[in-house]
């Protein structure tokens, strides 16, 4: 469900992005949606908003986004790899200027010790301009409590939230 808390920051991501000529590409898991949802339900995201894909299952992730198998065998679906390798992936499928992903465990169930419920990592790509040696991808590790609403909408939050930081320290042209 949509708060207040999203459409502000869902606002806040699409003005920069507007402002700067940018773009950008989700990669959903545990919210299914929501970010994507999120971002879209402010008037006028087709200006920055290119595309959303929902890959829940693990082959979704490698056919869609690019996703090695290496990666999903060795650490999981819920890990900082996967979440990096998300975010290049929809970013550059689409040729988006910035790539966003979230995998984690919304539960009641599918935790462990390592990967409890609640555990979410959020991945942010940037394409900078070819030869500008400027591109990277950055992953967080988060640590939500509540119910498995909460828990997605903690998610949504906390990206927008990720990804306005690297909006402001990433200048519109690339170059630092």
């Amino acid at each position: 469900m949509l708060d207040e808390i999203d459409l502000v920051f869902a606002t806040r991501v699409g003005e920069t992005l507007r402002e700067r000529g940018e773009t950008l590409a989700v990669a959903e898991s545990c919210t299914g949606g929501l970010l994507g949802g999120a971002l879209t339900a402010v008037s006028g995201a087709s200006d920055y908003f290119d595309a959303g894909l929902t890959t829940y299952a693990y082959d979704a992730k490698r056919r869609h986004l690019g996703v090695s198998r290496e990666a999903l065998d060795d650490h999981g679906a819920v890990s900082d790899p996967v979440a990096r390798e998300m975010a290049r992936g929809v970013r550059d499928v689409t040729d988006s200027t910035w790539g966003l992903s979230v995998t984690g465990v919304a539960g009641p169930t599918g935790g462990s010790e390592e990967t409890p419920v609640g555990t979410v990592f959020v991945g942010v790509a940037y394409a900078g301009p070819w030869g500008s040696g400027t591109s990277y991808a950055a992953v967080e590790r988060h640590q939500f409590d509540g119910d498995r609403e909460a828990i997605r909408t903690q998610t949504v939050e906390t990206a927008l939230a990720d990804l306005l930081v690297h909006l402001e320290r990433s200048p519109p042209d690339g170059r630092e």
